[in-house]
């Protein structure tokens, strides 16, 4: 296996970093990852906030779900998916141009996160592990304050860098679904009750649960991930979010 794939296998999310910066040199390789990402027309359809001031990381360790680690980070860069900047630009350049839409910002947000992903491999590199962090996407009215976003600005996500506490590197990466149950050729096929069944179990046991948990295992993440406060909290601000792409 080469090495590039060899880090893709191992990388992990990182959440116990070191008391160490990162410097300069790296974080500006980590950030010029993101610039040769693949990007929708060559648009470059997103942002990139290097959020420095320490109120600030601490005000959104806080809106995220209450996640202090999240100040913590030596590195914390919010992604957002950005269609102001063109839609200004074609102002300036008297387009006459429609209000961005809902296929826009999609478009805008598959940008940005693939920008962010570039930085997660780029980082992992360089020894710098790495978190995503999706409940950026609470809160709508804080964080656009906070961050003070335009109306066809919305977070994509957040990524939080540092170098990996021992134990954070010797911490066994959670397992996967099998590729079976991920890859079907040519058109989606809904999984069968069995099917579900084989799937959560193989992977349960890659895990060390045994076959008796698997469906107490799919009802505690429906309940702290599906049915959670904070993803309906989600759901509430994307949808806020979203009514400025809507075209009166």
């Amino acid at each position: 296996m080469n090495e590039i794939l060899t880090q893709l296998k191992n990388r992990k999310s990182v959440r116990i970093f070191e008391d160490r910066a990162i410097d300069c040199e790296i974080k500006e390789k980590i950030l010029h990852a993101a610039f040769e990402a693949p990007t929708a027309g060559g648009m470059m359809l997103y942002s990139i906030l290097d959020i420095t001031d320490q109120t600030l990381k601490e005000k959104l360790a806080l809106t995220c779900d209450n996640q202090p680690f999240i100040a913590k980070a030596p590195l914390v860069l919010v992604f957002l998916a950005d269609y102001q900047r063109w839609y200004d630009a074609y102002c300036y350049a008297e387009c006459n141009p429609r209000q961005p839409g809902e296929g826009d910002i999609l478009l805008a947000c598959a940008d940005a996160l693939i920008a962010a992903q570039n930085t997660a491999v780029a980082a992992e590199s360089l020894g710098v592990g790495s978190c995503y962090i999706g409940d950026i996407i609470e809160n709508y009215e804080i964080v656009r304050e906070l961050l003070e976003l335009p109306d066809y600005v919305l977070p994509a996500a957040m990524l939080v860098y540092g170098y990996p506490t021992e134990s954070q590197k010797n911490r066994k990466k959670p397992a996967r679904f099998d590729e079976q149950f991920l890859v079907f050729e040519n058109k989606y096929r809904r999984l069968s009750l069995e099917e579900h069944e084989e799937m959560h179990r193989t992977r349960n046991e890659k895990s060390g649960l045994s076959k008796e948990n698997i469906y107490e295992s799919i009802k505690a993440n429906c309940n702290r991930k599906y049915m959670s406060e904070f993803a309906l909290e989600m759901n509430r601000s994307a949808a806020e979010y979203l009514k400025n792409f809507r075209p009166e």
